[in-house]
């Protein structure tokens, strides 16, 4: 009698064990999704949870109001075919005369914001200005056609990346609550990259600069701002002041924090040196 008490006990406990694994792999399944169905429902517990986290409730409705999904950013994560391109492909197709000519008459125009630059963050103009023209053309191929804040939950929501895109779009709202950007603002590519030299929100929060002194940091129209930004997230991921920054090297292993794709890496790596004439 006792052994079959047991091992109705030990039968239950497995049932019990399993249905709580069931639910609790429901349960995760319901916090991303592969479509536009149950977006809504995300929505109202990822507010929820930015409440918890300290997010302001004026940040959280002002920066969430009329958010939906957005197709053509699941299919533009989907299709990133530049990066599957050669280096030699990728460096034609991206950097030319034209570009080189326009990051050394950026040199030229901003030297003395250049000059600050290297003095306090210790990274050579070369390598920031090449960012800089690779990201956005120096400003000219920022439309802010997507808003950042639906491409982000979109993303987040998305089962693909979601922890990853989830911390973005809880910094976004943060980027909000400390009044640097509003809603309207935070407009540009559709990964929720800001500004000139495309910054996500989390390296904002932990990177962005004030460089001019007006009180907010202004990675869509400061310059200042722009460059000492990316100065210093160089900086804060090690670069090495007055060190090469080729293959092998620490700080070309410092341009890998700054884009994973091999082909953009070198890309920098090659134009940077160029520019500095070697």
């Amino acid at each position: 009698m006792t052994a079959l008490i047991l091992r109705t006990a030990r039968t239950a406990s497995l049932t019990f064990a399993l249905l709580f694994a069931t639910l609790t792999s429901v349960a995760h399944a319901r916090e991303c999704g592969d479509g536009a169905d149950g977006f809504g429902r995300w929505l109202e517990g990822f507010k929820k949870r930015a409440a918890a986290q300290g997010i302001s409730q004026r940040a959280i409705s002002s920066g969430l109001a009329g958010v939906t999904y957005d197709p053509r950013v699941i299919r533009l994560d989907r299709n990133q075919r530049s990066f599957k391109l050669s280096f030699e492909q990728f460096y034609a197709r991206r950097v030319g005369t034209a570009l080189i000519s326009r990051a050394r008459a950026r040199l030229k125009t901003h030297r003395a914001t250049f000059d600050r630059v290297e003095r306090q963050f210790g990274v050579p103009r070369e390598i920031v200005v090449s960012i800089w023209g690779l990201e956005t053309n120096f400003g000219a191929d920022t439309s802010g056609k997507f808003s950042i804040i639906r491409s982000l939950a979109t993303l987040a929501y998305d089962c693909r990346r979601s922890p990853f895109f989830t911390g973005q779009l809880f910094d976004a709202l943060r980027i909000i609550d400390d009044a640097h950007m509003r809603p309207e603002e935070l407009r540009g590519g559709w990964a929720g990259e800001i500004g000139q030299t495309q910054f996500l929100p989390t390296p904002y929060i932990k990177y962005a600069v004030d460089f001019d002194g007006d009180g907010r940091k202004d990675l869509i129209r400061s310059v200042p701002d722009i460059l000492a930004s990316t100065a210093n997230f160089l900086k804060g991921h090690g670069w090495q002041a007055g060190q090469p920054w080729g293959p092998g090297t620490a700080n070309y292993e410092v341009i890998r924090d700054w884009n994973r794709a091999q082909v953009y890496q070198r890309t920098i790596a090659v134009m940077a040196s160029k520019l500095a004439g070697r």
